[in-house]
């Protein structure tokens, strides 16, 4: 998945920068670098893209991850699709997270960063001037996996914590992602993912041909590792709506998995939506159009 995402970046950079030139500037002011918390020592990133005419006391964090690496090449990529500009003009206050690589940490970790970041928006909410109980939560491909695997395994808070984040709970009000990956069980034709790409998700430093510290464990072990972070397996009885993005030309992530994760959020009486991008890739050229859509949604859902 790590080539793709590289083409998606091209294909972006060369397809999109003619429309971001064709509009004004960006209708924000973007704050880099700002830290969210800590983790082996080491600060856990975001940038703030504030908006610049109007505040409608509203919130989204867009998880900055590819290919489950997240570093600055990733949030170039969201403002060449328009994320920022299109939710800003709009008057979201926008979060763009970086949860962190599989070099050097687990899906498990990169969720519990994620969760980290929700609260850590919630606990500086009036800082902002949002409403910490309405955030929007949004993605694509790994990003959009982090995103709903966080929003289905949600975390209580903890008021008598002595860290102020943790005094608030990670839920999220309304998540709309693009072509997330939500099954690594059952990833295409009953096959598992490609252990290249599963096993340095399961256990940092493991590939597969050094398998480190998933030696020795079976299949069954392996299969229940990939489960706990599919979000189609982490399905319970979800209390705020998803929308799902995916083109029926994935050849990266099927749109089997949107598909999957729909009818179990719907088998457990909630709310989700798929729209089928009719020949869309992973991602498509014309991407900005469904951000369009996505804002719509959350202007519906949120407001």
């Amino acid at each position: 998945m790590h080539y793709h995402q590289r083409v998606y970046s091209i294909l972006l950079f060369v397809t999109l920068t003619w429309s971001v030139q064709a509009i004004e500037p960006p209708a924000y002011v973007q704050k880099q670098d700002v830290v969210f918390g800590e983790s082996h020592g080491t600060g856990l990133l975001m940038d703030v893209f504030e908006p610049t005419t109007k505040n409608n006391g509203l919130a989204i964090i867009d998880v900055a991850s590819g290919s489950w690496y997240s570093d600055r090449g990733k949030i170039r990529d969201h403002t060449l699709a328009q994320v920022y500009s299109i939710l800003c003009e709009r008057g979201y206050v926008v979060f763009a997270v970086r949860p962190g690589s599989k070099t050097r940490y687990t899906a498990l970790e990169m969720d519990q960063h994620l969760k980290l970041a929700i609260r850590h928006v919630k606990s500086n909410a009036d800082a902002y001037k949002i409403d910490g109980n309405k955030l929007g939560l949004t993605g694509a491909s790994a990003g959009g996996h982090l995103a709903t695997l966080a929003a289905l395994t949600p975390e209580p808070s903890e008021p008598r914590a002595n860290n102020k984040n943790a005094r608030f709970d990670s839920t999220v009000a309304a998540v709309a992602v693009f072509f997330p990956p939500t099954d690594f069980v059952d990833w295409r034709e009953g096959k598992m993912l490609d252990s290249k790409v599963l096993s340095p998700l399961l256990a940092v430093g493991t590939t597969s041909t050094d398998q480190g510290s998933l030696a020795g464990k079976s299949q069954a072990e392996l299969q229940e590792m990939a489960r706990a972070i599919s979000p189609v397996h982490r399905v319970g009885k979800p209390a705020l709506p998803f929308l799902l993005i995916h083109g029926d030309a994935d050849q990266v992530v099927p749109l089997s998995h949107s598909q999957k994760l729909v009818k179990a959020i719907q088998d457990a009486d909630g709310s989700a939506e798929l729209i089928v991008k009719q020949g869309g890739g992973h991602p498509w050229l014309t991407l900005p159009v469904e951000v369009a859509l996505m804002a719509d949604w959350f202007d519906k859902k949120l407001k």
